[in-house]
């Protein structure tokens, strides 16, 4: 029965990393100085292009405010980079990155 327990405890506890990890994305030491949040971005990215975000990051590039979101949005079989400035909210790029494989 401890066995069990113990196994259970490891199961539950593996989970919920899995779960935090999947909300945590590159960059994410800059979100204390962005003034748009993570969901935010996203919104607005998905409205640039919508589809599956399959990549997300917080970067430090030229352009805006110096800060944005980047994220890989892929629709069929196109993949687009949309960057949405951390602190505006404006669309910064939305450019395609190629084909995908199928």
């Amino acid at each position: 029965m401890k066995s069990k327990l113990s196994l259970m405890t490891v199961v539950v506890l593996g989970l919920a990393v899995t779960a935090f990890s999947t909300h945590a994305f590159t960059g994410e030491k800059y979100a204390k100085d962005a003034k748009i949040g993570i969901a935010e971005a996203r919104t607005i990215a998905l409205k640039a292009f919508p589809g599956k975000i399959t990549d997300e990051e917080l970067e430090i590039e030229k352009g805006g405010s110096g800060l944005r979101y980047s994220f890989d949005i892929r629709h069929g079989h196109v993949t687009r980079e949309v960057g949405v400035d951390a602190k505006t909210g404006k669309v910064l790029e939305n450019s395609t990155e190629g084909p995908n494989p199928d």
